[in-house]
């Protein structure tokens, strides 16, 4: 496929993912994968690790757009499962929208399953459980940080605006909004870039500073920590109408687009001190990055949305071309250099499955997919 988005041909793009799950579906079967490393092996994580919901959700989108039971099978029993580890001593946080939006909500959408209607509204109750009133903000993580927030939970509060409109119960919202308007005023700077952590006081939820997490530090600009802010602000768009929530997602947008290399694949953070050569890069930051710009380009008039359009097919030529594991055929993985968390060292290039998940979401949205996860 070639970068000219012109000519770019996304039906054989989609007639290589299918037979690229089967092979996976094959290898991983019911595990739960969230890193494969140099050996392209997919590891099997903990059900309450924040990544166990992409690979379920990748089958239903799957069985959604082909019909095929297959997936339909492979997928049906994850909500239930992860349940399942929820009434167990566990570590579920900020991310259970990761965990059941791909999984009990989608599968009720796409099949009316009563069970996993249930299930969705379950964790929307555990997530809305961990909002903080005192600063708006919904507590990241477990342990002694009862003041941290993160940027990723913008991506999250999907599971509140679909709990509110499922249930009749506008509290969720009220709780998806205020920590959107968080979003709005403590994390996306100015110029776009955006905070990874901000700590407050947890009793007087006044903002103590922000802290660099997995970016370079405090006042760089964590390119995956940008995609989740774009993304995540459209969708707070899209449940609510709230004009501010898509011109943020438009200036993250903008500073994420014009920040982009050459192949137009982004390093895992768009500001450190050493040159952007010798950086790693983030594919999964590329993937959230596109379907979410597919995302703000239907929200916005023909007009003004094409460019945005345009950026994300840009950006899935770019992941399909040079960073996927086509010619790998024992890869478990779709796409190569992905970056977990550079700063500790840790998942530096490797795959990583929600890298996995979105670039597939944004294949299947530029061959006309109409349904939503997040």
């Amino acid at each position: 496929m070639s970068k000219d988005t012109n000519t770019a041909d996304w039906p054989s793009l989609w007639e290589r993912i299918v037979p690229k799950v089967d092979q996976m579906m094959a290898a991983i079967g019911d595990k739960a994968p969230h890193v494969a490393k140099a050996d392209g092996i997919y590891d099997d994580t903990r059900l309450d690790w924040w990544t166990t919901g992409f690979w379920p959700g990748i089958l239903w989108i799957l069985y959604d757009r082909t019909g095929d039971e297959r997936y339909r099978n492979m997928a049906w029993s994850w909500d239930e499962r992860l349940e399942q580890f929820m009434l167990q001593p566990n570590g579920f946080d900020h991310d259970v929208g990761f965990h059941f939006l791909p999984t009990a909500v989608i599968k009720y959408k796409i099949t009316g399953d009563a069970d996993a209607r249930r299930r969705g509204l379950f964790a929307a109750n555990f997530l809305a459980g961990r909002f903080n009133p005192a600063g708006s903000f919904i507590r990241a993580w477990n342990g002694d940080k009862l003041g941290w927030s993160i940027i990723d939970t913008a991506m999250n509060l999907s599971l509140l605006f679909w709990a509110a409109k499922e249930s009749g119960d506008p509290r969720y919202a009220h709780i998806a909004k205020a920590h959107a308007d968080t979003v709005l005023r403590e994390f996306i700077r100015a110029d776009g870039s955006v905070h990874h952590i901000v700590s407050f006081d947890p009793e007087t939820g006044e903002r103590i500073e922000a802290l660099g997490g997995q970016g370079y530090g405090p006042d760089s600009a964590w390119s995956r920590g940008a995609s989740w802010a774009l993304y995540g602000m459209v969708n707070a768009y899209r449940h609510t109408g709230d004009i501010a929530y898509l011109r943020a997602s438009e200036r993250v947008a903008n500073f994420f687009i014009a920040n982009l290399p050459e192949d137009q694949v982004p390093h895992w953070d768009f500001r450190t001190d050493a040159e952007l050569a010798g950086e790693p890069r983030d594919t999964s930051a590329g993937a959230i990055a596109a379907s979410g710009l597919l995302e703000l380009a239907t929200s916005l008039p023909e007009s003004e949305g094409r460019c945005y359009r345009s950026a994300a097919e840009r950006i899935i030529c770019g992941l399909d071309e040079i960073y996927g594991t086509w010619n790998l055929p024992n890869h478990e993985a779709i796409l190569l250099h992905g970056t977990g968390h550079k700063p500790a060292g840790q998942n530096v290039d490797v795959s990583l499955i929600y890298g996995d998940y979105f670039f597939v979401e944004a294949a299947a949205k530029l061959t006309g997919w109409k349904q939503r996860v997040f």
